[in-house]
This record gives structure tokens, C-alpha cells and sequence, in this order.
């Protein structure tokens, strides 16, 4: 009776260990050192932002006119880069304006199979310089040179059939199992906002940087003190890029990289 038992437990628990080695697939290159003078000076940074009153708002034809002299710039250094690093992945990303998104946001993400960047007009209109319009293009590059809208999408599979796997454990009940994989999925989609985001902060900022702008003045606009959503009820950038005092710290440590000649290094 007791081997019987052990044999019931074994197979969901050697699938479940399986499962999580897929989950906890991390990040692609190792993040720099944030402690020390890094954190401090990010700090000081951080509170300046917050603290600063906000820009002018650009007029349309402003913002138009900034998107037009940002983006050649990035969509070169992004594709250098990406090229570079041997990803593997289409390094030709297409890179415009969003005309239908009343938020102030930004995203990574294909379209029928081509990388696309799209940034929203109203953000363009709050960025303060060309720096932070130059940064935001810059770290939505990187994540496609991460990999993470594929990395995501295993985890959230990984964490759905671990669910699945949990709750076929307690009992065989299909309710159960559809519950226990509901739960799985949501915490397989936590990844993305903790250390994929650093990431794509850490390739944006050589990004931008080879672009000639100055990673750190852009990333002055994440460190602002905004809200979650916009009036119409959307995500904001400030709720799908949640401000971080270790954001603005990974630039200035990773820029201090760049300044030392130190070159990424592929994560262990």
C-alpha cells in the first residue's frame, strides 16, 4: 500500500521538477552590479525625478518631429547590437507610432511573425528630451534581444502544466486540475516585470548609448512619479514598467560598463 502510495506522489512530483527547471529560465545576460555608488547616485537620481515638476507637453507635430529623429538612430544601434550578439533572432525590427493608443506606453511584440516596437503619441508628447523617447525605443529593443515575449510564453506554459501537475496530486478532479493551472499561468507571467525588465534596461542602455544619447537623462522618464492607468483606463507605461530605484541603478552601473569597456557576459 505504501509503494502504491509513493508511486501515485512520484510521477506528478518528477513532472512538477521537471517543469520547474523550465520556469525558472532566467535571464539571458548577466545584470550588472547595482550596490554601492550605483545605488546611491541612483537613489539621489530617482528622487530628483520624482520631485522635478513634469515637462511641457509637445504639441503633436513636436512629437512627430522628435520620433522622426529618434528612431533611425535606435532602429540602427538595435539592430548593431542584436547582430552583434549572434541572437539568432530577425534583427530588423519595425519601429513606429502607434496612432491608436490614447495611453502614454510602449511595447515589444510580434505581428504576424515581424518584431514591431510601438510607441503612443501622448507619450511622446510627455518625454522631456529626446534622451528618454531614445531610451524607451531603446529597452523595448532589448526585449527582443532577450527573448522574452518567447521566454514568457514557455513560462506561462510551464507554470500552467505545473498547476495542473499540483493539483492532479491532491486529487483527479478536472475542476482541480483547471484551477491549480489558472494559478500556474499567473505566476509563470510574474517573471516578465522583475528581471526581464532589468534586462532589456541593461541592453537599452547600449543601445542607447551607441545610439549617441544619453541612457541615463532617459531613464529620468521611468523614474517619474505616474499613474498605473491613463483616464481611459489602460495600462500606462508607469503600470506595464513599474519605477524602480534598482532600474535607474542598473543604468548607471551598466553605463559605467560601457565607459570601461566591459562587455556583456552571457548569464551562468
Amino acid at each position: 500500500m505504501k509503494l502504491q502510495y509513493f508511486s501515485r506522489l512520484s510521477r506528478p512530483l518528477l513532472m512538477t521538477a521537471g517543469l520547474l527547471t523550465l520556469l525558472s529560465c532566467g535571464t539571458t545576460y548577466e545584470l550588472p552590479d547595482t550596490g554601492g555608488v550605483h545605488s546611491d547616485a541612483a537613489a539621489r537620481l530617482y528622487a530628483e525625478a520624482r520631485q522635478s515638476p513634469p515637462p511641457k507637453t509637445l504639441s503633436p507635430t513636436a512629437a512627430q518631429a522628435r520620433f522622426a529623429r529618434v528612431e533611425p538612430r535606435i532602429m540602427r544601434a538595435g539592430r548593431e547590437t542584436c547582430l552583434q550578439l549572434q541572437t539568432g533572432v530577425n534583427c530588423n525590427v519595425d519601429i513606429a507610432i502607434d496612432r491608436e493608443m490614447k495611453e502614454r506606453n510602449a511595447y515589444f511584440t510580434y505581428q504576424d511573425g515581424q518584431p514591431i516596437i510601438r510607441i503612443s503619441l501622448p507619450l511622446i508628447q510627455d518625454t522631456g528630451s529626446d534622451d528618454e523617447v531614445a531610451f524607451v525605443l531603446a529597452h523595448e529593443y532589448g526585449h527582443l534581444i532577450g527573448r522574452h515575449v518567447e521566454k514568457q510564453q514557455q513560462q506561462v506554459l510551464a507554470g500552467a502544466l505545473i498547476g495542473g501537475a499540483l493539483a492532479g496530486i491532491v486529487g483527479d478532479s478536472s475542476d482541480a486540475i483547471g484551477l491549480g493551472m489558472g494559478v500556474g499561468a499567473s505566476a509563470g507571467g510574474i517573471v516578465y516585470s522583475q528581471s526581464y525588465e532589468l534586462e532589456s534596461d541593461t541592453l537599452g542602455t547600449r543601445i542607447a548609448y551607441a545610439a549617441g544619447y544619453d541612457p541615463v537623462e532617459g531613464a529620468r522618464f521611468f523614474a517619474r512619479s505616474e499613474a498605473a492607468r491613463g483616464a481611459s483606463g489602460g495600462y500606462s507605461i508607469w503600470g506595464t514598467h513599474p519605477p524602480d530605484r534598482r532600474r535607474v541603478a542598473t543604468v548607471l552601473a551598466t553605463k559605467a560598463q560601457i565607459e570601461g569597456q566591459v562587455g556583456l557576459k552571457t548569464a551562468n
